[in-house]
């Protein structure tokens, strides 16, 4: 998995939107981060200290291509506007749902 800065991250998802239009779909994943590459240490070890601020990871996936990036707190609102203008323009392969016809009773 590839770790990238916010603006290169969104340059490489337009990458793999564009990928994905001829076949697969984008598997996007957001999560809350503590910053710790390391897993939890085991009672008997001394715990890892608290965090000062959370951080958010966000991970992109189109077939074995994986790319990953980590946003700040004081980054996430440039970081979700430029996100949402990236999906505006990205997400036009939707199928439009049929609407079911209800039957109504006939009023004599």
């Amino acid at each position: 998995m590839v770790l990238l800065e916010n603006d290169m991250f969104l340059m490489e998802l337009t990458k793999l939107f564009d990928k994905s239009r001829l076949s697969g779909s984008v598997a996007l994943t957001i999560k809350r981060f503590n910053g710790y590459n390391k897993p939890v240490p085991r009672e008997s070890r001394p715990p890892l200290p608290t965090p000062t601020e959370y951080l958010c990871l966000v991970r992109a996936c189109l077939r074995s291509k994986k790319i990953s990036t980590v946003i700040h707190s004081k980054d996430v609102n440039k970081f979700q506007q430029a996100y949402w203008n990236l999906l505006k323009t990205n997400i036009n392969g939707l199928k439009k749902l049929k609407k079911a016809k209800s039957a109504k009773p006939k009023v004599h």
